[in-house]
């Protein structure tokens, strides 16, 4: 069968030598698979949501020491981002559960911030551990403007993540390192085109980071409604691929923007107030015009 012959095709598979690259390539009894083999257990493992697993196959590609296809960097991305979210999904219930137990001085409040604690450790290895890929294997080898902005804001994403996580001088920390990434992504982005979904994702990124680590809504709001205008005019000449791409990112900008500037609104003088409202109304209309965005699930 087909599956027969992809585990006995995985036997003849090479990768570099483990201690050469410090990445286990040993892996169910399969000493080496070959780049066409992991590239498929990596997608078996996403379909099984099974992304420890997913993330070990991307590895040993990362470990081949060629430069990611545009497939491979998506896996690598699925494979760590889905690897995280369950322990970014779990502190925040955790974080939840302990301002309510603290409220009511439970007895357990000790024991949930020690499990909190090694939630936020766990979010710390895999936060490190993409960091040594990125900076060991993938930026240095990145030769694309698409590929460099691509990492580095990868780089920013998972400072984002630990800053989210943790307080004090650690917060400070990832955060100073998180926008150190975000803006060598920025200014590497300058060259594509504003409508770009590599851009618009890392300027809905940049300006997330903003709102939520930095506590500046001011400066997300203007990064985010700089990358919406900058994209709104040219979204038409693209093909339906990448018009379906940009506009879901786009989708997410408005709806940020729509939540910010509502937020502002009530702090700001009248005539901020008007500005706000001219922002939504100009959104209202283009999603009018585009009717594409307005059938978008998120």
């Amino acid at each position: 069968t087909a599956t027969t012959e992809i585990y006995t095709q995985a036997f003849v598979g090479s990768v570099r030598c483990v201690q050469e690259t410090g990445i286990n390539a040993e892996y169910m009894g399969i000493k080496s698979m070959s780049r066409e083999d992991n590239v498929y257990f990596a997608k078996l493992a996403e379909q099984a949501e099974r992304y420890d697993d997913m993330v070990k196959h991307m590895k040993d590609i990362v470990a081949a020491n060629a430069e990611l296809s545009n497939e491979d960097r998506n896996l690598l991305s699925v494979a760590y981002k889905n690897w995280i979210g369950s322990r970014r999904t779990a502190w925040r219930a955790i974080a939840a559960i302990e301002q309510k137990e603290e409220a009511k001085g439970s007895k357990y409040l000790e024991l949930l911030r020690k499990y909190k604690t090694k939630i936020e450790d766990e979010v710390e290895k895999i936060s490190n551990d993409i960091n040594d890929l990125l900076d060991k294997y993938l930026i240095p080898k990145a030769t694309t403007p698409e590929s460099e902005v691509f990492y580095m804001k990868m780089k920013g994403d998972y400072g984002r993540y630990y800053a989210e996580c943790v307080t004090g001088d650690k917060n400070q920390a990832a955060g100073k390192k998180a926008n150190e990434a975000y803006k060598k992504a920025t200014e590497k982005a300058a060259s594509l085109p504003a409508t770009n979904s590599l851009r618009l994702g890392l300027a809905l990124n940049y300006s997330v980071f903003f709102y939520e680590i930095m506590n500046s809504p001011k400066e997300a709001c203007k990064m985010a409604k700089a990358a919406f205008d900058g994209a709104i005019g040219d979204l038409e000449g693209l093909d339906d691929e990448q018009y379906k791409e940009s506009a879901s990112i786009m989708q997410l900008l408005r709806d940020n923007l729509t939540l910010w500037t509502a937020d502002e609104a009530e702090e700001e003088a009248p005539k901020d107030k008007e500005d706000v409202k001219d922002l939504q109304a100009r959104i209202n209309q283009f999603l009018q015009t585009n009717q594409y965005l307005s059938l978008i699930h998120i």
